[in-house]
């Protein structure tokens, strides 16, 4: 039996779009690529000659009214993402979004609130590929108390992309394009939060060490608008304690990694070309490095799992909008916490 024909629609062929998800969409049969719009005519044409794309648009809107399109990959800045999402799912679209889910906590409960009007329509974050190949193994591990009580989280994201301040400033810095999501803070805790669960409370603190780059429009210089260092202290849902250290100006940093800390035992996961899991029980002498069994391993299948839930043939697990809604809650409250100078509580909406 013929699989159901499903015409997906690029708005803003980016990196990921051209390394993950172009080649991931032509994987699958019956899917077709069907139209493309960048930010620039001549980068438009570029990406539909490179790819083969038959259809080019002048504007984001043209290819949202097309009655051809029948689902929408959207790879623009996070400024973007809430208004292409809303106007998709109201022309009667599925929509494939990159993270950050969007530049604000209320943007992203506008694309909530669109997706929930349409429940007939898949509506998909692109998830946190960290994790994604030992995540199921680690979430065994916790749902099997390997860890007895957990009692503490560490969270590491340290680096020196922006410790060079002569580079070019980068859209990540901007936070009138990319929100106040700071570096790999998002990423790292929608991953820790499939094994722990919700955070309660945070308590931040920020700083730009470097102020000013050079700015890619050609300016002398121009202010980074997001930190490049920010620590935050949190309680979780379940009681335990975290600790978050996400910086890109030190130099010689650690991998990004989580750590899992409990009663009986402790988890250590590091982050790089391959996901490598440490485990330490109780009685034991050392941490040791554990080889994930074959069958336990994932991958990366974002495409895969769009289309099948657009099918009927799966659910979306990673991401679905409340998932991403709870990220975005998250790295929200950093940004509020670190600007106060106060905790704040979780989830934000208790606020209201």
């Amino acid at each position: 039996m013929a699989e159901q024909r499903i015409r997906v629609g690029i708005v803003g062929a980016g990196a990921n779009t051209r390394l993950r998800h172009i080649p991931g969409f032509r994987e699958i049969p019956g899917v077709e690529i069907a139209g493309v719009v960048n930010s620039r005519p001549e980068s438009t044409a570029s990406v539909a000659a490179e790819y083969g794309i038959p259809k080019t648009y002048a504007r984001w809107e043209d290819l949202i009214a097309d009655p051809e399109i029948d689902a929408v990959q959207i790879g623009t800045y996070p400024n973007l993402h809430a208004a292409i999402t809303c106007a998709a799912l109201n022309a009667g679209k599925h929509v494939l979004c990159e993270a950050r889910m969007a530049a604000s906590l209320a943007e992203a409960q506008q694309m909530q609130a669109a997706a929930e009007a349409h429940p007939n329509l898949v509506a998909q974050i692109v998830p946190s590929p960290l994790g994604l190949e030992c995540g199921e193994f680690v979430g065994e591990l916790v749902r099997h108390r390997f860890l007895g009580e957990l009692r503490e989280l560490v969270v590491i994201g340290a680096n020196d992309q922006f410790w060079d301040f002569s580079r070019l400033l980068h859209w990540r810095q901007q936070r009138d394009l990319s929100g106040v999501n700071v570096l790999m803070l998002g990423v790292l805790h929608e991953t820790a939060s499939r094994w722990v669960g919700p955070t309660s409370r945070v308590f931040a603190q920020a700083n730009n060490f470097e102020a000013t780059f050079p700015a890619p429009q050609g300016e002398i210089a121009m202010e980074a608008t997001v930190p490049d260092s920010v620590q935050v202290v949190t309680q979780l849902a379940n009681g335990a304690r975290g600790l978050y250290h996400i910086s890109g100006t030190i130099l010689f940093g650690p991998p990004n990694q989580i750590h899992l800390y409990g009663s009986l035992g402790t988890i250590k996961v590091e982050f790089g070309a391959e996901e490598k899991v440490f485990l330490g029980r109780a009685n034991e002498k050392a941490i040791r490095h554990m080889e994930l069994p074959a069958e336990k391993k994932g991958h990366w299948r974002v495409e895969a799992e769009f289309i099948g839930a657009i099918r009927g043939q799966e659910p979306v697990r990673y991401t679905d909008f409340a998932t991403g809604v709870q990220y975005m809650e998250f790295t929200e409250a950093v940004a509020i916490s670190a600007e106060s100078s106060r905790p704040v509580e979780l989830p934000l909406t208790k606020l209201a």
